[in-house]
């Protein structure tokens, strides 16, 4: 196990040490200029998002669809990740995971504008969408939506299952739970979840998404409020850790540019999964959401006047749906991630005595040890995140198996999700986080082919 953990640690060092990282951030980059700074429209996306609108198909609405993209995108990437990604990268990396969700906002607008753009209803008048049909029916290849597909059910299996499976594990830890019998409990309750199929898991991430959010920021503004003097030179410290040259040894308050950029860039993808691809796998298969301009009903008839109008009225939808999506990657890494990151450094500031004995990924806990039943909050936080992450995620491969095998292969890949919780939560978490940045990297990669060659069908 050691030698397989070694080898892929030596392919992330170069993955990650520099081409996932330019191509990811220069792709944030890049939309963000082409799109206009699509991200200034992010209150329109905030206030349709409140939408809880269905059609007659029964197609999700746009309320839903956000919170199934936020039940996967705020897992334990929020909590352990920030906390490895500050052990590993220094301060600095939280700048970068900041900025990666910032500019990101525009890479998921991007590609779920395409993933709407080209998804295909099925008879009983759903929809299916996301990258693998803008890779098939935009670009014509067939094999690259393939090879996307196959790294979202193995990125399903790993960081979506495994890597969240072995959070739980850790916060049940502490009360006496044993590993197994904790990785038994939670694949049998969210075995309950999937085998209802796409509305239940839906329905599950609209209740529990909201409440663990509210609950996880309101104790960390309670943590900030007793770090109060301590906050402002935290702010600072990641500031300048961020973009310093000096080749300093990883730690805590170590770290040079290169090593913040790499833990925070692809602790950010791991947390927003912008450039993943997943966000257009949701928003396909959405109720498009309206909008005030487009009073009235469409025109009938099929003059290409009425032809155009009912274009550009779906055009219309198309982008407040992305602007919807575009939305979890701001509460997701923009606000969650940093609240995460602010906390850590004023504590450590603070009392750098309180992370002694804590592992890489405990720092959290040094933060959260300062209020009343802190701790216990934390661990109750980390399973609410994982558990969604789980439920999240078994969509998101349940919709990979359901292009890849459209008449079979459900039932199996349920049963196989299933199987995958209990293992990752006696799994090595080294081997699991190791092993979810490589898997990441196959999957964003067809993702990118797919904004860079369409980039031009993208409209704002």
């Amino acid at each position: 196990m050691n030698d397989l953990l070694k080898f892929i640690q030596t392919i992330n060092h170069y993955l990650w040490g520099g081409p996932m990282l330019f191509l990811l951030f220069g792709t944030h980059l890049y939309f963000t200029f082409r799109l206009r700074f699509i991200q200034k429209e992010l209150k329109k996306g905030i206030r349709n998002s409140v939408s809880t609108k269905t059609d007659t198909h029964g197609n999700s609405s746009s309320f839903k669809t956000l919170t199934t993209t936020l039940a996967a995108t705020l897992g334990t990437g929020n909590i352990v990740g920030i906390s490895t990604a500050i052990a590993l990268g220094g301060p600095g990396a939280v700048l970068w995971c900041w900025l990666t969700g910032v500019f990101g906002m525009a890479t998921t607008y991007a590609e779920c504008y395409l993933g709407m753009r080209y998804r295909k209803q099925k008879p009983d008048g759903t929809y299916r969408g996301g990258p693998m049909y803008a890779l098939e029916y935009g670009l014509h290849s067939k094999w690259l939506a393939v090879i996307f597909c196959v790294a979202t059910l193995f990125v399903a299996f790993s960081m979506g299952g495994s890597t969240q499976a072995r959070s739980i594990t850790d916060a049940t830890k502490a009360l006496g739970i044993s590993p197994y019998l904790s990785g038994i409990i939670v694949a049998f309750l969210i075995g309950l979840v999937i085998v209802g199929g796409v509305n239940s898991i839906q329905n599950v991430c609209m209740k529990l998404v909201p409440a663990m959010a509210i609950f996880y920021v309101a104790a960390c503004v309670l943590i900030l409020f007793v770090n109060l003097p301590f906050v402002l030179p935290a702010l600072s410290t990641i500031v300048k850790t961020a973009f310093s040259t000096k080749a300093v040894a990883g730690g805590v308050l170590g770290g040079s540019i290169s090593i913040a950029a790499r833990y925070g860039i692809s602790r950010g993808l791991f947390t927003n999964e912008a450039g993943l691809g997943s966000a257009a796998i949701a928003a396909g298969g959405s109720a498009l959401p309206d909008d005030s301009s487009l009073s009235g009903s469409v025109p009938s008839s099929n003059t290409t006047k009425d032809t155009q109008y009912h274009s550009d009225s779906l055009d219309l939808r198309y982008k407040n749906q992305a602007l919807v999506s575009m939305s979890a990657t701001f509460w997701d890494t923009v606000v969650m991630c940093a609240l995460t990151g602010l906390i850590i450094v004023s504590t450590i500031l603070k009392n750098p005595d309180s992370i002694k004995g804590l592992s890489m990924s405990e720092l959290t806990t040094a933060a959260f040890a300062q209020i009343p039943f802190g701790v216990f909050m934390l661990r109750i936080s980390l399973v609410a995140f994982a558990v969604a992450t789980l439920i999240g995620w078994s969509f998101f491969g349940e919709k990979a198996v359901e292009y890849l095998f459209p008449k079979k292969g459900i039932d199996i890949y349920r049963l196989v999700y299933i199987l995958m919780i209990f293992f990752g939560s006696i799994m090595s978490l080294e081997l699991v986080w190791e092993s979810s940045d490589l898997i990441n990297a196959f999957m964003t990669i067809p993702n990118l082919i797919a904004l860079w060659l369409l980039r031009k069908k993208i409209k704002c």
